[in-house]
């Protein structure tokens, strides 16, 4: 698989060779949905609680004798039963996270990627030379690129300058390569990578 390098105005300055191996099977979409499902669930903040019998306001005495009264037997106000009483069994705060084996990331990514080659929403650019944080300049890029919806523009490391760039546009993430995920790929209509970033992804998902 080979594809085209271009630079910032989209004309060919290089070309990139991809593993057939690697990025042209089949496309793993079940791994991909288990990627996402885990990373939504790591991202759930989980802080939803509701009030016990022991948490809601009221008092802890008896509020009639419990024979000869001729109304039903009772301990407290507070109890579950009654409109003002505690909830049973209410979801309390917890952590939604959990492990997901590191090769189903990997090929959950490997299958997201393979995904964005299919459909030729891959643009691999020789480098981002933005030299200001400045939006125009941002702007400019994608533009000169043919990209105008929701991107996803990875660079081989942390790009400070870009990522301030591109911070005030709708739908626009930068990432290092090191932090991309399937969701993060999945997610975007466009991909906009580096050469050297796209050479780190093929090097990991690989493996």
């Amino acid at each position: 698989m080979t594809l085209d390098v271009v630079n910032e105005q989209n004309e060919k300055v290089d070309s990139l060779e991809l593993s057939d191996e690697v990025f042209g099977g089949r496309v793993a979409t079940g791994l991909i949905w288990e990627s996402v499902v885990h990373e939504q669930a790591c991202r759930r903040r989980g802080t939803h609680a509701t009030k016990t019998r022991g948490l809601v306001s009221g008092t802890g005495s008896k509020p009639w004798r419990q024979k000869g009264t001729g109304r039903a037997r009772v301990g407290e106000i507070r109890n579950p039963l009654w409109r003002t009483g505690g909830t049973v069994f209410g979801p309390q705060p917890r952590s939604y996270s959990y492990r997901l084996p590191r090769k189903v990331a990997l090929g959950a990514l490997r299958a997201a990627v393979s995904q964005k080659l299919g459909d030729d929403a891959v643009i691999v650019l020789a480098a981002f030379t933005i030299g200001e944080p400045k939006t125009r300049l941002a702007v400019d890029l994608l533009d000169g690129l043919g990209v105008s919806s929701k991107a996803l523009l990875i660079d081989i490391r942390p790009n400070e300058n870009l990522r301030r760039a591109a911070s005030n546009l709708p739908g626009v993430r930068v990432l290092p390569s090191g932090r991309v995920t399937a969701r993060d790929v999945i997610d975007a209509r466009h991909v906009v990578v580096t050469k050297a970033a796209a050479e780190h992804l093929a090097k990991v998902v690989s493996r």
